[in-house]
């Protein structure tokens, strides 16, 4: 397990029971929003309000510490996340007010991060040396009601096999040490997977379940817009899945993996844990689909969906697929394809077609900062309700297979296109979904300027 700082300074309604449509409610639409607050309003629905949000006097904001590993470019998460914390969201067809207050920045490549410094200053927004100063604003005991970690970009490396390795356990522990300390905890977000390492990733859930703290994070991607507008059922009878998406690397894996068990966690019975992961890169790929008709058939059923003409998967330049079995005999694949957004395609019991659910396009233009939207809602809601919006299981396990794909390619440090079986009893965790709808919906966000007082 890594025990120190990394030395780096520098996606039509189905009328299938089994699968239930979901209508969008709007808060508010703009029209409507005009209406009452003029232009006040359409200073809420740009997102640009020169000033905070009047918030409702009944209940405090929850105090939030965001952690973050490189805050440059309007292109970082930690720009597209936090602004959305500071300035409000856009979900289910209306600008939405933030319900959280950010008291304390800490921003581990600071002097890179020159975005950030700016918009902490124009928000008057400390930025802490450390973690732990920044989690006890100076302090020596906890002193926020929220950890929100964004250890996503900046200059860091990655290892041979591919994996980035970027700070999150290192910033993670840092929190928990002070949670310790304090004898109390509070709730924390982490964007997209836990930890290229499966130890590293592991000890973080099970603190969370030591120290009796929510945890949340993972991919903004099963959130996002769908098309149709539907969810599967709980306890929906899944035989086998695929997921399609751009996934050249482990980040975009990782974002394919979490969709892929957004979905089959809801399956008849619940999860059951993983029993194994296999990664396949090259010509290998299309060989291992020909041999699992039901992959192929998965993978067809998308394709014909789509109209798109035969063989367009094939013509990938680096195709992989990513291999999951579960304790219960499910099946899953994860492709790396383009042309599809980030589509789940599923076999069900009882039904002649699969059922095809995808998630396409960025939420809005570039100046909304592209798919987080729905995610800072549910961090929000984490927030203040102080409970997980999904069981932080989900997050071990989208991490755990992110981690062994990319180790089944190489043993002995030698690699092999046809990647080793990975057995995994470790990862066999049980749990059952029992959330409704969580993707957003409705209008999509309108085209205003990037406006922070400055461009960039």
């Amino acid at each position: 397990m890594t025990t120190q700082q990394p030395d780096i300074t520098g996606p039509v309604p189905d009328s299938n029971p089994i699968n239930q449509t979901i209508n969008s409610v709007p808060f508010l639409n703009r029209r409507k929003m005009l209406e009452i607050t003029g232009m006040a309003g359409l200073a809420a629905l740009t997102g640009v309000a020169p000033g905070p949000v009047r918030q409702p006097a009944v209940q405090e904001r929850p105090r939030i510490a965001c952690l973050i590993s490189y805050w440059g470019a309007t292109r970082s998460h930690a720009d597209w996340i936090v602004t959305k914390l500071l300035d409000g969201y856009w979900w289910q067809g209306a600008h939405t007010p933030s319900r959280v207050e950010v008291v304390a920045v800490y921003i581990h490549q600071l002097q890179e991060s020159g975005l950030g410094q700016k918009i902490c200053k124009s928000k008057n927004i400390p930025i802490f040396k450390t973690v732990g100063e920044a989690v006890t604003l100076g302090g020596k005991e906890l002193a926020v009601d929220g950890v929100v970690i964004v250890g996503e970009h900046g200059e860091y490396p990655t290892n041979l096999k591919g994996q980035w390795l970027l700070p999150r356990w290192w910033i993670y522990q840092q929190v928990v040490k002070v949670f310790e300390q304090s004898k109390r905890s509070v709730p924390v977000f982490n964007d997209k997977h836990l930890s290229y390492s499966w130890d590293e990733a592991k000890w973080m859930f099970d603190k969370s379940r030591e120290l009796n703290f929510p945890l949340t994070g993972g991919s903004s991607i099963p959130v996002h817009y769908r098309k149709p507008e539907i969810e599967i059922d709980i306890d929906t009878p899944i035989k086998s899945s695929v997921v399609l998406g751009g996934a050249p690397d482990e980040g975009a894996l990782f974002h394919c993996v979490d969709v892929l068990q957004a979905f089959v966690e809801r399956r008849k019975g619940g999860e059951t844990g993983v029993r194994s992961v296999q990664c396949i890169r090259g010509a290998e790929t299309w060989k291992w689909t020909e041999r699992n008709p039901w992959a192929a058939r998965l993978l067809e059923s998308v394709r014909t969906n789509f109209n798109l003409k035969p063989g367009h998967f094939q013509e990938i330049q680096t195709p992989n697929v990513c291999i999951v079995e579960y304790n219960d005999g499910t099946k899953a694949a994860v492709y790396n394809t383009k042309g599809v957004g980030w589509t789940y395609a599923g076999e069900i019991e009882g039904r002649k077609e699969p059922t095809i659910i995808s998630m396409l396009d960025w939420p809005g233009p570039f100046s909304q900062y592209h798919a987080s939207n729905s995610q800072p809602h549910w961090i929000v809601e984490t927030m203040v309700t102080k409970k997980e919006p999904f069981p932080a299981e989900r997050l071990l396990l989208s991490t755990g297979i992110t981690a062994f794909n990319m180790e089944s390619n190489w043993e002995n440090g030698r690699f092999s296109a046809v990647g080793r079986r990975i057995e995994t009893p470790f990862m066999n965790m049980t749990y059952s979904s029992t959330r409704g709808p969580q993707f957003n919906a409705g209008e999509r966000p309108p085209n205003v300027p990037y406006m922070r007082g400055f461009s960039e």
